[in-house]
C-alpha cells in the first residue's frame, strides 16, 4: 500500500530536477484553466459568473443578489485575519474543484434571465456560455491532460521539455482527449446533483486525465473502467492526500499565490503523478 510521505519525497525530487520548466507548465495551466485554485485566476473564469467566487456566490433568485452579497460581506467582516485567510483558502479550493462545470451554471443563469424577461442579457450570457464551453472543451481540458503528461515524463529524468505538453494537441490525439474529458466533466456534474455521489465520482474519475496522458487514443469506456479500478479502495486515502496540501495552500493565500507559482503547484502536480504511477503499478495485473 502506498504512503503519502513516499509519494511526496519522490515528487520533491522530480520538482527539484525539473524546477523551472515545472513552474512554467503549472503557471500556464493555472492561467488558462484555473486548475490550481490558490494561484492565479484562469482567463476563461475572469468575467461575471466565471469569476473565482462564482460557485460560492451563485443564486438562482436574481432579485436577492444584492442582499446576499451584503450578508456575505457582513460575515467576512466578523472574521479575524487568520479566519478570513482560512475561509479564502477553502473557497479557492472549492471553486477549483468545480471549475470545469462553471459554463453549466452560466447557462442556468441565462435561462433564469429569460424567465425575468431580461432577453438581451440572457442572450449575452448564452453567448459567453458557448465561448466558455468551447474554450474548456477545445483548449483547457486537453491542456490539463498535457500537464499530466509532462509530469509523468518528468518522473523519468531531468530537464523535461515543455513541448511535451503540446503532444496531446496533435491531430490524432486531440479530439479523443477533448471528448473523453468533456464526458468526464458532464458525468461528474450530473453526479453532483446527488451531492455525495459527486464527491465519490470526482475521485473515481480522478485518474482519467493521467490515463489519457499516457494513452491519448484510449477508448472512452476503457478509460473510465481503468480509473475506477485504480481508485477502488483508494478514494479516502487520496482525499487525505489532497487535504495534506491544505497547509501549503493556506500559505499560498498569505503570499497572494506567489508560493503556489514558485513551489506548491509543481509539488502538488508531481505528487499526483506519483500517485498515478503507484496505482498503475499496484493494479498492473488487473488493467
Amino acid at each position: 500500500m502506498w504512503k503519502r510521505k513516499e509519494l511526496k519525497d519522490k515528487a520533491k525530487k522530480v520538482v527539484y530536477s525539473n524546477y523551472w520548466t515545472a513552474i512554467v507548465v503549472c503557471f500556464l495551466i493555472a492561467l488558462f484553466t484555473g486548475e490550481f485554485g490558490t494561484s492565479t485566476i484562469g482567463i476563461w473564469q475572469s468575467e461575471d459568473s466565471m469569476d473565482p467566487n462564482y460557485v460560492i456566490h451563485h443564486k438562482i433568485d436574481w432579485e436577492e443578489q444584492e442582499d446576499t452579497s451584503l450578508i456575505q460581506q457582513n460575515i467576512r467582516e466578523t472574521l479575524n485575519e487568520t479566519q478570513l485567510k482560512i475561509f479564502e483558502a477553502i473557497e479557492a479550493n472549492l471553486n477549483s474543484a468545480m471549475k470545469s462545470q462553471k459554463y453549466i451554471f452560466k447557462i442556468w443563469d441565462a435561462i433564469t434571465l429569460f424567465n425575468f424577461n431580461k432577453t438581451r442579457l440572457g442572450v449575452v450570457l448564452c453567448l459567453t456560455a458557448v465561448l466558455a464551453f468551447a474554450f474548456t472543451v477545445c483548449i483547457a481540458d486537453p491542456l490539463i491532460v498535457g500537464g499530466k503528461r509532462y509530469f509523468l515524463k518528468a518522473t523519468e529524468g531531468t530537464n523535461t521539455k515543455i513541448t511535451i505538453v503540446g503532444e496531446v494537441f496533435q491531430k490524432e490525439h486531440w479530439l479523443n482527449v477533448a471528448i473523453i474529458m468533456f464526458l468526464r466533466n458532464i458525468y461528474n456534474a450530473l453526479w453532483y446533483l446527488t451531492i455525495v455521489g459527486g464527491v465519490i465520482k470526482t475521485y473515481e474519475y480522478r485518474m482519467i486525465p493521467y490515463i489519457l496522458a499516457e494513452n491519448p487514443k484510449i477508448e472512452r469506456k476503457e478509460a473510465f473502467k481503468i480509473s475506477k479500478q485504480m481508485m477502488m479502495g483508494n478514494k479516502w486515502k487520496t482525499f487525505i492526500l489532497d487535504m495534506s496540501f491544505f497547509g501549503w495552500n493556506f500559505l499560498s493565500v498569505l503570499t497572494f499565490g506567489l508560493l503556489s507559482i514558485l513551489y506548491v503547484n509543481p509539488y502538488n502536480a508531481a505528487t499526483m503523478a506519483q500517485l498515478y504511477i503507484t496505482l498503475k503499478n499496484e493494479n498492473s495485473n488487473s488493467i
